[in-house]
């Protein structure tokens, strides 16, 4: 990696206040990573790429400009300074940019253990890929393959500014995925299994991911549609995520400022039962989102976003704090050619006191989803339809395999009826237990 990254962002915040900005900051980027594609026990693809980019960002009053390059020879940077000195004088004003002050800046930064410094050999990534595809291929049933991907990548982030922030960390991850089909013909259907995890010796075992996918693409076979009703719709944890997610857009400083949020009014309302609590964590110990201090060099904390069914924050980054007259809530996220934007981290939704088994056993008719298909989602209304998959609930059982249908509802309802399970893995970027909301439309034949 790259040792020289904060320095080499300090010389360009100097040069762009000799150019003329009142105010700068950046970020760089110095990333490897390595990708291996396989399938039909074949390797098909092994890639390995390096890159190094940066993002400057100046302010000129109250108007602001950023520039990206990937070229960090010293002509380069030189006319990135001209370019976006010259387009902030000419951008419009913005009352609410800006950087931090000095005293909001991270002071001590939280050890997290968000990087694996040993670099995983080729051999290592086509065998974790061989074994994953070679096990989901074994489950009878099981037909064809779409093959397996394993990846790794580490990155080092610097971020530097003209109010004293100049500091730097780096981060690692590793991916393991495979996707096979089940059955001939028109009655084909296809599953997959995904892991992703910070350490190598937290990636989930590639055989078991492989056998999982196989038995999912194979439980899918004979699926059957079923008439337009509404019925309580419980999601798998794989799927479960969405929904808070769609809660994380809605209350997304960006929005709410805005007023572009179906939420946008409901702060400190009750939103969900009081049995949920949504929390987002910065610095959970090798979490996927984890970071030592946010893209504005803030630093974060657990909090929780709703509590005990309550909204209790909005997801903020400097400016649209500034523009409610709030504080930001240590949200930035930062990329190379825009400014900072609110987002989440390690963003979850707490364990409900039921198990799985418990939310189904009362259900005479349902649906139980285990994919979701489109993005029919508006975050201004609530109104909420996606494409789904999965099984149909009988008799307090998961039966047979339902495809083709559609789910439809206001989220606002949805979140009012949603009651969660005690089923929490921690597996993605954003998690939550099983689900069940009751009263959803969902459209078949």
């Amino acid at each position: 990696m790259t040792p020289s990254l904060v320095p080499l962002l300090g010389g360009l915040l100097d040069d762009a206040r000799k150019a003329g900005a009142d105010a700068a900051d950046a970020v760089a980027f110095d990333s490897t990573s390595v990708s291996v594609a396989w399938r039909l026990g074949r390797l098909e693809n092994l890639e390995r790429s390096e890159s190094c980019a940066l993002g400057l960002r100046v302010l000129i009053g109250r108007r602001q400009a950023t520039v990206s390059s990937t070229d960090l020879a010293p002509e380069t940077l030189a006319s990135v300074v001209e370019r976006v000195v010259a387009m902030a004088r000419a951008a419009p004003e913005d009352p609410y940019c800006g950087l931090a002050e000095p005293e909001q800046l991270v002071t001590e930064p939280p050890e997290i253990d968000i990087c694996d410094n040993s670099e995983p050999t080729a051999e290592t990534l086509m065998d974790n890929a061989a074994a994953a595809e070679d096990e989901a291929r074994a489950v009878a049933g099981v037909t064809n393959s779409e093959g397996s991907e394993t990846g790794w990548s580490r990155s080092e982030i610097a971020l530097a500014a003209t109010n004293g922030l100049a500091r730097s960390y780096a981060t690692s991850s590793y991916s393991l995925s495979v996707s096979v089909l089940a059955g001939e013909g028109l009655g084909m259907e296809r599953d997959y299994d995904f892991a992703s995890a910070v350490h190598y010796a937290d990636l989930e075992d590639p055989a078991a991911l492989g056998r999982n996918a196989g038995e999912r693409a194979v439980r899918r076979l004979g699926a059957k549609k079923v008439d337009t009703q509404q019925v309580p719709v419980v999601y798998d944890p794989r799927v479960s995520g969405g929904l808070v997610r769609h809660f994380a857009q809605g209350i997304n400083g960006t929005a709410i400022r805005r007023g572009t949020s179906f939420l946008r009014n409901a702060m400190n309302e009750k939103v969900f039962s009081e049995g949920v609590t949504i929390v987002d964590d910065p610095h959970r110990v090798r979490g996927l989102g984890s970071k030592p201090f946010d893209g504005e060099g803030l630093p974060g904390t657990r909090r929780a976003l709703a509590d005990k069914g309550v909204l209790a924050s909005w997801v903020l980054d400097l400016a649209s704090a500034r523009q409610l007259e709030l504080q930001s809530t240590g949200h930035a996220a930062r990329g190379l050619g825009s400014p900072p934007s609110p987002a989440t981290t390690n963003l979850y939704m707490e364990n409900g006191t039921q198990s799985p088994e418990d939310l189904v056993a009362d259900i005479d008719q349902g649906f139980y989803v285990t994919e979701l298909i489109g993005m029919g989602v508006n975050i201004v209304t609530g109104d909420y339809s996606r494409g789904a998959s999965g099984f149909w609930i009988e008799n307090g059982e998961i039966t047979h395999p339902v495809s083709e249908l559609t789910i439809a509802g206001n989220l606002r309802d949805m979140f009012a009826r949603l009651v969660p399970a005690n089923d929490l893995v921690f597996r993605f970027g954003t998690n939550a237990p099983t689900i069940r909301i009751d009263g959803m439309t969902v459209a078949g034949v």
